[in-house]
C-alpha cells in the first residue's frame, strides 16, 4: 500500500489492483480491441480487393499495430489511465506519485504490453503481477506507474479535537516548517485515537511527540499546558496556515470555528459525566486529583484560586491526560 501525506498530515492510500481484477480488465480490453479489429480488417478487405498482395499485406501491418497497440495507448492517454476494462473494474492508471499518466506512460505500457501480453499471452504479465509487491507487471515498472482500485470503501475520517480556548492561536508564531509530515501524520493519529489509549500509556505518548515537535519548530512546550492539548493547538494552527494559503486570511477564522463546533461523532452515545470541559474538547480521567477540574472546563484559572502550594504567578499544571 503506497501513501501519500497531505497539508493536514491525512495519508491518502493508493490500493494496489491485484491480478484477478487486472486479468479481467485486460481480458474485458482486449474482446474490445479483437472486436474494432475484425471490423476494420473486413472493411479493409472490401476496399482493398483490386490492390495486390504487397498492398494488401501492408494495410494488414498497419491495422494491427493502430488498433491493437495505438488504440489501448490512445483511451488510456485521453481517460488519464482508464480503459473500458478498468473503468468495469473499477481500476485505474496513475504514476507512482499518484498522479494522472501522460502519454509517454502509456507509451511505454502499451509496447511492453505487446510482449508481455500479447506475444506471450499474458504470461510474463501475470508473473510480474504476481511476485511484485504492488502487483506491477513489466510495462508499469518501466513506465513508473501503478494501477490501483477506485471502488473502495469510504472509511471515515478520525475526529480530531480542537484544543483549549485558551489556547487558540497562541501558537501562531511557530515556526512549523521543519515538522515532517511523517510527524504531523503521528499526531493527528494519537489525536484520533487518544481516547481508545490507556491513560499513562497515552500521557507518555503525548509527551514524546510534543517534544518531537517542540524540538523541530524551536520552542518549548509552554509551562502547564498538556502535551495532548499543545498537539491539539499546534495542528489546528497547521490547518488554519494550510486554509489562509488556499482560501485567503479571512478563510482561516472560519474554519477554526468550524472545526471546534464539530462533534465527535454524531452517532455515538456520550456519557454526561465525560464531556466536562468539552468546550476544549477533552476531559480528564476519573483518577485525576481535583487541581485537573478548573483546566478540564477549559478556562484560564484565577489566581486566586490557585492552591496554596503553587506560586501566584504560575498557572497550575492541568494535570491532563487523555481520557480512556
Amino acid at each position: 500500500m503506497s501513501e501519500l501525506v497531505t497539508g493536514e498530515a491525512v495519508a491518502l492510500e493508493l490500493r494496489p489492483a491485484r491480478l484477478p481484477s487486472r486479468a479481467l480488465a485486460v481480458l474485458l480490453d482486449l474482446v474490445a480491441v479483437v472486436a474494432v479489429y475484425i471490423a476494420v480488417t473486413v472493411v479493409l478487405v472490401i476496399s482493398t480487393a483490386s490492390l495486390d498482395e504487397a498492398a494488401r499485406t501492408a494495410l494488414s501491418i498497419a491495422s494491427f499495430v493502430l488498433v491493437l497497440v495505438g488504440g489501448p495507448i490512445a483511451v488510456e492517454t485521453l481517460s488519464h489511465g482508464r480503459s473500458l476494462g478498468k473503468m468495469a473494474c473499477g481500476l485505474r492508471v496513475v504514476r507512482d506519485d499518484g498522479g494522472p499518466i501522460r502519454f509517454r506512460h502509456a507509451l511505454v505500457r502499451g509496447l511492453i504490453g505487446v510482449i508481455e501480453i500479447l506475444m506471450t499471452f499474458g504470461i510474463v504479465a501475470c508473473v510480474a503481477s504476481f511476485v511484485s509487491a504492488r502487483g506491477r507487471r513489466l510495462g508499469d515498472v518501466f513506465a513508473g506507474t501503478l494501477v490501483v482500485r477506485e471502488r473502495i470503501p469510504v472509511a471515515r475520517t478520525g475526529f480530531v479535537p480542537p484544543p483549549p480556548p485558551w489556547l487558540a492561536g497562541r501558537f501562531s508564531g511557530l515556526d512549523l516548517s521543519a515538522v515532517p509530515d511523517g510527524l504531523w501524520l503521528a499526531v493527528r493519529q494519537y489525536l484520533t485515537r487518544m481516547q481508545q489509549l490507556d491513560p499513562q500509556v497515552g500521557w507518555s505518548m503525548a509527551e514524546r511527540l510534543a517534544a518531537d515537535v517542540a524540538e523541530r519548530t524551536g520552542a518549548p512546550v509552554p509551562h502547564g499546558v498538556p502535551p495532548a492539548a499543545y498537539l491539539a493547538a499546534v495542528v489546528q494552527e497547521r490547518q488554519a496556515r494550510e486554509v489562509r494559503r488556499a482560501f485567503g486570511r479571512e478563510a482561516a477564522p472560519a474554519a477554526t470555528s468550524a472545526a471546534v463546533a464539530v462533534p465527535v461523532d454524531p452517532v455515538a452515545e456520550v456519557d454526561a459525566s465525560a464531556v466536562d470541559g468539552a468546550a476544549g474538547g477533552f476531559r480528564p480521567p476519573a483518577e485525576v486529583p481535583e487541581a485537573v477540574s478548573e483546566a478540564a472546563s477549559g478556562e484560564r484559572p484565577a489566581a486566586s484560586a490557585m492552591p496554596p502550594s503553587v506560586p501566584a504567578g504560575e498557572r497550575p499544571r492541568t494535570g491532563f491526560v487523555p481520557p480512556a
